[in-house]
């Protein structure tokens, strides 16, 4: 679902419409019921963004990958009318509007993964954030929002889409944006989900860096017109999302995103 999510969230942002999906499976030697495992995910992924599985290739390549370790790729094609591309120009005053993340969203996992050590955890012990165990409340599937922006994307006033991956807020939502305008995000306008907390607290990472490294609960954000934040946040709310205003634009000084109260 992770591998399916990264590339139509992304497709996403460029307002299309996700039509099909490949993947490519590389492994020692093929086990059938993990290669099984890994397809009805993908498909799955597949089923949440609206696209269809088309195919993929597999590889065996003993001595490349040690017994038990495997690798995934892939990519997906979608389509947009040329006229309808995103992001449109955003303008000063228009909104951010935050839709919640399922948790880390498959970035950050090489710090995630040494602050679990550091931590002395072991993967099957009760999560000290909640959600089961430390492996299931980490590997909560990445959210796939095609359906509730595409259903957004329809009204004229939404100016784009940012997918909320590696670099965080920081480094993404300034992509959506014209050099002249910067992003001013309170964040107290959503609350922060308690795995970020933890893993601040433990692994001593400073708030700079988590907003570099994690989407802190924001997988993806909304540009939107203020005279039209009502219709769009009831369009991607009909779709199931939970979407928080956690900002807005103002004319741009030196950084592109300013954190603080509004």
């Amino acid at each position: 679902i992770d591998l399916v999510a990264m590339c139509v969230n992304d497709l996403l942002a460029q307002g299309a419409q996700p039509l099909f999906f490949l993947d490519y499976y590389a492994t020692s030697a093929l086990d059938i019921e993990q290669g099984a495992r890994i397809v009805e995910g993908i498909a799955e992924g597949c089923r949440q963004a609206g696209c269809g599985l088309i195919g993929g290739e597999t590889a065996e390549m003993p001595g490349l990958y040690a017994s038990g370790d495997y690798d995934l790729a892939g990519f997906a094609v979608g389509a947009a009318e040329r006229g309808a591309l995103l992001p449109r120009m955003a303008q000063e005053g228009d909104i951010l509007l935050g839709l919640a993340s399922s948790g880390p969203h498959s970035n950050g996992y090489s710090l995630i993964r040494k602050i679990v050590e550091r931590a002395g955890l072991d993967w099957h012990d009760p999560s000290p954030f909640g959600g089961g165990t430390v492996a299931e409340s980490l590997i909560v599937p990445t959210r796939i929002y095609v359906r509730a922006g595409l259903a957004a994307a329809k009204n004229p006033g939404l100016r784009g889409f940012s997918h909320i991956s590696g670099g965080g807020l920081t480094e993404n939502v300034p992509r959506v944006l014209p050099d002249t305008l910067a992003a001013h995000i309170d964040p107290a306008a959503w609350p922060r989900p308690p795995v970020f907390d933890w893993l601040a607290r433990e692994g001593g990472v400073d708030e700079t860096e988590m907003r570099r490294a994690f989407n802190l609960g924001i997988g993806l954000v909304a540009v939107v017109a203020s005279d039209a934040v009502a219709e769009v946040r009831a369009a991607l709310e009909g779709e199931g999302e939970t979407v928080f205003e956690i900002g807005e634009l103002h004319p741009r000084a030196d950084s592109a995103v300013l954190y603080g109260p509004r």
